[in-house]
């Protein structure tokens, strides 16, 4: 009796944690205990093996060609969430990078999602790899908050949303760019979005042969960006240009 009485507070005092959302994935690693927290969002944990922080971009500081004070911040933040905490790690299909670290969506064993977490307070943007993309409509409504409420990087002129011609002096580094597609067309290589008239100034689009096979295997033709309001984000390289893999990298804004 007196065992079943102890179950049953046991039951209603055990803290009750809301369902992890089915984007994230099963529980890859359970109970992990992390020693170490690195500048590029990786954990590691206690036995070597680490985690990535799989759909988000930290603050980088000079590398951003912003103040070193946000990045140190969301450092700080984000080892204040993972140093010494017990996590689950939950992954999708590539699990892995090629330096075996486990892609993962993080939390706390009190339920806390670390990307969303960082999105919310505006100390990571969402950054979409070409061979995944779980979880981007929660991260997207998570990163506008912040964007909408002004909080953190989103305070700093040096992250606000560029447009796309007047994106030539941010070259090497990461950004998210406003345009209408001025023409959207096909070559050898793939399919080109122009923002603009002039290639010079305004941004170019790319999207590699093997990407565009992704995109139509997910329901997107690039081709019907044409004319449409779009926000991509990405490294801007010389062009200026941002090369797509991803179609959940591009948002239609119309």
């Amino acid at each position: 009796m007196r065992w079943t009485i102890a179950l049953a507070v046991a039951a209603l005092t055990a803290p009750c944690f809301a369902a992890a959302p089915s984007c994230t994935g099963e529980i890859e690693i359970a109970d992990a205990h992390i020693m170490r927290v690195e500048k590029n969002a990786v954990l590691v944990m206690t036995d070597g093996r680490a985690l990535k922080l799989e759909g988000i971009r930290l603050p980088a500081g000079p590398a951003d060609r912003a103040p070193q004070a946000i990045a140190d911040r969301a450092f700080a933040e984000l080892e204040s969430l993972a140093k010494g905490v017990r996590l689950d790690a939950r992954a999708t299909w590539p699990k892995e990078d090629r330096y075996d670290r486990v892609r993962s969506q993080i939390f706390t064993r009190d339920g806390t999602w670390l990307q969303l977490d960082l999105l919310k307070k505006g100390l990571a943007r969402v950054e979409l790899l070409p061979d995944r993309g779980e979880c981007n409509l929660e991260f997207y409504a998570a990163e506008a908050e912040a964007h909408k409420a002004g909080v953190g990087l989103w305070a700093d002129p040096a992250y606000a949303t560029r447009r796309a011609d007047q994106i030539a002096a941010d070259v090497g580094t990461f950004q998210l760019v406003i345009g209408r597609v001025a023409k959207a067309f096909s070559t050898q290589d793939g399919i080109v979005l122009a923002l603009g008239p002039d290639p010079r100034r305004d941004l170019t689009v790319r999207i590699g042969a093997d990407d565009v096979k992704r995109f139509k295997w997910l329901g997107v033709d690039p081709l019907n960006y044409d004319g449409k309001l779009i926000r991509v984000r990405g490294v801007v390289q010389p062009g200026p240009s941002i090369a797509v893999g991803n179609p959940r990298q591009i948002e239609l804004l119309q």
